[in-house]
C-alpha cells in the first residue's frame, strides 16, 4: 500500500502576482501545478496506475482559481497493490506537509516532512537506514515557500548533457506519462465541484 499526503498553502499572495496562476487552460489545476512531483516519484517507484476513483473539492479557492484546491484519489498499481493521493492547497498561513508511506512485505518506510524531506520511519527487513545530510532547503518566494530547492539539478542535467558530458536522467515519454496519469486521475472525478462537498 501506498500514501502520498500532499497538504500546502497556496492563497492569494501565490495566485495574486502572476495572471496565467490558476487559469483552467495555462494553469490546468492543482495536481499539475503543485503535486505532479509526487505523482511522478510513485510513477518511478510502482509504475503506471489504473482503476482511479477520484473527489475533488474546491474550499478556498474559487474567487482565485477555476479548478480544485483539494482532492482524494484512490487508484491500484498494474503490477499489484493499491494506493491513495490526498492533497489540498487550502492549509492556513503555510505547507504542512508532504509524505509518502510505503507499506510491503518486508517494511514500512514514511519520507515526510515540510517537504517532504525527512525519513520519518524505516523499519526494513535486513536494512539499516544510513545517516542523510541535511536536505536542501525551501525555495523561498518570500511571502511563501515552495517546495525544496531541487529545481537546479534538473537544469543542471539538462545543460550537462546538451554539451555532452551527461545523460539526461529522464525522457520526454516519462513525463508525458505522468500527464496522462493525472488527467486519468482527473477524469475519474467531478472537476465540477460538487457544492455539497466544499464548493
Amino acid at each position: 500500500m501506498v500514501q502520498i499526503n500532499c497538504f500546502w498553502n497556496r492563497d492569494d499572495r501565490y495566485y495574486g502576482k502572476i495572471p496565467w496562476k490558476g487559469t483552467a487552460d495555462l494553469d490546468g489545476g492543482t495536481l499539475f501545478t503543485q503535486f505532479s512531483h509526487f505523482i511522478d516519484i510513485v510513477y518511478w517507484l510502482f509504475g503506471d496506475m489504473t482503476n482511479f476513483n477520484a473527489r475533488f473539492a474546491d474550499f478556498t479557492h474559487a474567487h482565485n482559481t477555476a479548478f480544485e484546491d483539494s482532492g482524494l484519489v484512490m487508484f491500484e498499481f498494474l503490477r499489484g497493490g493499491m494506493g491513495t493521493l490526498q492533497f489540498s492547497t487550502a492549509v492556513a498561513e503555510s505547507n504542512f506537509e508532504s509524505s509518502l508511506t510505503i507499506v510491503a512485505e518486508h517494511g514500512t518506510v514514511k519520507v515526510g516532512g515540510q517537504y517532504m524531506n525527512e525519513v520519518e520511519y524505516c523499519n526494513i527487513r535486513g536494512y539499516e537506514m544510513p545517516e542523510l545530510p541535511p536536505s536542501n532547503p525551501a525555495n523561498d518566494y518570500g511571502h511563501y515557500k515552495g517546495s525544496a530547492a531541487n529545481h537546479g539539478y534538473v537544469f543542471e542535467n539538462v545543460f550537462e548533457t546538451l554539451r555532452g558530458k551527461a545523460q539526461i536522467s529522464t525522457n520526454a515519454l516519462e513525463g508525458l506519462k505522468v500527464v496522462d496519469i493525472i488527467e486519468r486521475m482527473y477524469a475519474a472525478g467531478d472537476r465540477g465541484l460538487n457544492p455539497s462537498f466544499g464548493h
